[in-house]
């Protein structure tokens, strides 16, 4: 007789949830502690939550014999990064009265809330619900959400595409009715037969699932970090279908060999919307079925696709969908960085993509951004859509309202901001790190400003300051700010402390490579400054610094 596989423990805790339900309602009652129960802190990730602490003080309430100041971080659903107008100023009266105030923009083309206490998570999600936005299905094993290349002026087929991934969305997001009864209280009733998920079942997936959609030339998705991501194949302006590539992921464990990051396979073309829909299913199912359970750093696609091979498991997706891939097509993509300032696409409607520094939305003394984006909001005559590369597109704004979203920017100090910010600074990006994730081992969006500037003065220095080069800094290996994809990526060993990574390509087709490791800010610099010297001397004309790097340095 065969032996029933291992499971971890949060599989365990997953079946017996009751659709995510768990004991969560018992949790938020319980006026004793700001944390929620143990198994709840798994099951609430799937309704788009963590539990936190403010790491800063640790130490300090230990002393007092106080437990540890608990929040919880919030995380909106939005496909492709899209947003109404009426829905940002709910987002900005939540921030200011129930979160740290500070609206951040993820990697992953949404926005999350810090610092919210367990009495204010009902009325937070509940403000959204009134404006139709959710929070289900952000975190937790399950499917994220779908990227989608964002600005409207890269491709005269963004909507086509963009439409796609709202499909995918609606395809793979879960049957519970835990959400609506815990957060919006609708009537309590567990039916198990009446929320049947042929998808998830009710072990759901065994980690997280990514997906992406790319519209070439732009790779402002990092199409080859997902788990699956799309290619859209564009002739004579018509989206005739999507290369499919399969596996990527960019998380690792420090000291685990057999942790590694890799980047999506592309396995072939798929033409015809029904199909694509049943491919980026299917593809799904296989995930949940040979997934690994038992250990969860092992649990990514990205794994399984590796332990059965790229051939069993395209065929595995032809047997059970039905569809027979093409072979797939050309595609070029030339570019990750976000176009800044305003670009008009071919209905004439204008886009403004504001730089935002590590996705943090605020007012400072110079710069009053989140004022003036709300603003520009209350006023109705834009709408918003997020980056993969943490910045904000004030768009689909008709020609005559132009000139006055321009006064507004202008107005307060975001304009002249945007003409200050060096290259290499427009395409950096940080995980938030501490004080908030309790997985950080080294500062990142608190720190990388001030080391950028650093680095800006080593470029100047080496006539490089107008080089376009990708540089990506996390506090810990699980690659959030995808520092892995980076020409130069640093991620946190201990605080203070980063091992760094180069090699990576500019266009997002290759990973970095380990170069130095546990160095301090003092020989970070040096190092830089050394690899830069080298690339100005030795680098051929036209040649990035990726690409010089990973022959150079590696002698690849």
């Amino acid at each position: 007789m065969s032996e029933t596989p291992k499971l971890s423990n949060i599989e365990k805790i997953k079946m017996a949830g009751r659709g995510l339900r768990g004991t969560l309602a018992e949790s938020l009652l319980d006026s004793h502690t700001g944390a929620i129960r143990e198994d709840d802190q798994a099951l609430i990730k799937f309704h788009g939550m963590y539990q936190q602490d403010d790491r800063d003080r640790r130490e300090e309430r230990a002393g007092k014999k106080l437990e540890r100041l608990y929040s919880f971080m919030v995380r909106l659903r939005l496909t492709g990064g899209f947003l109404l107008p009426q829905q940002w100023v709910a987002i900005h009266h939540a921030a200011g009265a129930y979160s740290t105030g500070v609206i951040k923009i993820t990697s992953r083309q949404t926005i999350q809330l810090h610092g919210i206490i367990k009495a204010h998570l009902k009325p937070t999600l509940q403000t959204f619900h009134h404006t139709d936005l959710t929070t289900i299905a952000t975190c937790g094993d399950i499917n994220r959400n779908v990227l989608c290349s964002a600005h409207p002026a890269y491709s005269p087929v963004h909507e086509e595409v963009f439409a796609m991934a709202e499909k995918i969305c609606a395809k793979l997001l879960p049957k519970t009715k835990g959400y609506a009864e815990i957060w919006l209280d609708d009537e309590k009733i567990y039916e198990p037969d009446s929320e049947k998920d042929e998808l998830y079942e009710d072990r759901y997936l065994p980690r997280k699932f990514k997906i992406a959609i790319a519209i070439p030339p732009h790779n402002d998705v990092d199409v080859f970090a997902n788990d699956i991501g799309l290619i859209a194949i564009i002739r004579n302006n018509q989206l005739i279908g999507f290369n499919i590539a399969i596996g990527g992921g960019l998380a690792s464990t420090h000291g685990n060999p057999d942790t590694y990051p890799r980047l999506a396979t592309v396995i072939g073309f798929v033409q015809g919307e029904e199909n694509i829909l049943n491919v980026v299913y299917t593809v799904a199912t296989i995930q949940r079925d040979y997934g690994n359970r038992a250990d969860r750093k092992f649990a990514r696609l990205k794994y399984t696709i590796d332990k059965y091979g790229v051939d069993w498991f395209k065929q595995e997706i032809e047997n059970r969908s039905g569809y027979k891939f093409k072979k797939a097509k050309p595609f070029q993509l030339t570019e990750r960085a976000d176009s800044l300032g305003w670009y008009q696409n071919h209905h004439k409607k204008w886009h403004y993509t504001v730089f935002i520094e590590n996705g943090r939305i605020t007012d400072t003394e110079m710069v009053q951004l989140k004022t003036a984006l709300l603003k520009i909001a209350e006023a109705g005559i834009a709408n918003f859509r997020f980056t993969c590369n943490q910045n904000v597109i004030v768009s689909d704004v008709e020609p005559r309202h132009k000139a006055g979203i321009t006064a507004i920017l202008t107005q307060h100090g975001v304009i002249n901001e945007h003409e200050s910010v060096s290259f290499v600074r427009q395409r950096s990006m940080a995980c938030v790190a501490f004080p908030t994730c309790p997985l950080a081992l080294a500062e990142a969006q608190r720190y990388f400003p001030a080391l950028m500037a650093k680095i800006e003065l080593l470029l100047e220095k080496n006539g490089l300051e107008n080089e376009k080069m990708i540089i990506r800094m996390t506090g810990c290996p699980n690659g959030c700010a995808r520092s892995y994809a980076a020409e130069i990526g640093l991620i946190g060993t201990a605080y203070g402390k980063y091992n760094l990574y180069l090699g990576g390509d500019y266009e997002g087709f290759r990973l970095n490579k380990l170069y130095r490791e546990n160095l301090e800010e003092a020989a970070i610099l040096k190092t830089l400054d050394d690899c830069f010297q080298q690339f100005k001397k030795h680098h051929q004309s036209n040649e990035r610094f990726g690409d010089f790097a990973n022959h150079y340095f590696f002698n690849a």
